[in-house]
């Protein structure tokens, strides 16, 4: 048996391995959809969107494929909390203050909060069934509909506006199916790792996913989010969460429970889930006056410390 240094080591390179070659991939499938003319809003809100919650979504069938399905769920709803607390709140700290254009915060907080309630009274009785899948994943249809039926009203959201692509290089399609390699084998070995380091650790999967696995996941995010806040572009510091999160909700949930019924630990039940509605619930009332300030920032971040610690039992 490995020592658990190494396997620390494993699951560190695996996850970073699966966010890199996620990223690759996304790159390389946009530049393919532009080139057979797609719209490039519709890339943006199907390819990239898909994109960034790649690694969320392959780790977790491969957590469900390894019989260790409440890694889903602690991925699923530590992203989302990782993504309001600790991304939203270092994007308005970097960004010193972030003025939200109200038509994105009209158009996709409702549909945040209710994916947030909805994914709450599915899991509420400690399982995620296959029908409830299906209507999870319905949902993620009616959101990516919304959304381009809504391209008017999200003008200057989108970063791909104008961008075309007359040719193709083989070198494209080359990394693509070299990134797609990789995803496979990034995400393979970051669950492997996981279940070895939660035996030796005694520490549950589920809280493994919600802290260490959510915050490697969510990186693409933070990245993307501080860049943009930092850039003068709240809309798409905030519209990437936004979207980041309801697609987590649907979706990333929706797709593993394809499979097999996902498990729901009760820590999960106790803990986690009402951090998620606290977060999500944070973030609404937060934006309401169009704006989120350094100060509620900061507030953001201690939201997240004191999960952190509290989940690892720091606290």
């Amino acid at each position: 048996m490995l020592p658990t240094f190494i396997w620390f080591i494993i699951f560190v390179v695996s996850l970073f391995v699966l966010v890199r070659a996620s990223g690759y991939f996304t790159e390389s499938a946009e530049k393919i959809g532009l080139y057979f003319g797609l719209p490039d809003f519709i890339v943006g809100v199907t390819i990239v969107a898909i994109g960034t919650s790649l690694p969320e979504i392959i780790s977790s069938i491969f957590a469900v494929l390894r019989n260790s399905s409440e890694i889903v769920i602690g991925n699923v709803l530590g992203s989302n909390i990782t993504n309001i607390f600790l991304v939203v709140g270092l994007a308005a700290i970097v960004g010193r203050k972030l003025k939200i254009n109200y038509e994105l915060i009209h158009i996709d907080l409702p549909l945040l909060m209710g994916s947030a309630l909805f994914l709450t009274v599915t899991i509420w009785d400690g399982a995620f069934t296959l029908p409830e899948a299906i209507l999870c994943l319905a949902g993620a249809v009616v959101y990516f509909f919304h959304a381009v039926s809504t391209k008017k009203k999200r003008a200057g959201i989108i970063t791909n506006q104008g961008l075309k692509t007359r040719k193709i290089e083989w070198k494209t399609v080359i990394i693509m199916f070299i990134s797609a390699f990789f995803i496979f084998l990034g995400g393979r070995y970051t669950i492997e790792s996981v279940i070895k380091l939660s035996g030796v650790l005694n520490i549950g999967k589920e809280i493994i996913a919600a802290s260490a696995i959510a915050l490697g996941t969510s990186l693409p995010e933070l990245v993307v989010t501080i860049i943009a806040a930092r850039r003068g572009r709240p809309e798409i510091a905030i519209g990437n969460v936004l979207g980041s999160n309801i697609f987590n909700a649907l979706a990333v949930m929706g797709i593993p429970a394809l499979i097999g019924n996902l498990t729901i630990p009760q820590n999960i039940l106790t803990f986690v889930l009402p951090m998620m509605l606290i977060a999500s619930l944070l973030f609404f009332f937060m934006s309401q006056d169009k704006e989120i300030t350094s100060w509620e920032g900061w507030l953001l971040l201690i939201f997240y410390a004191f999960f952190i610690m509290k989940l690892l039992k720091l606290c």
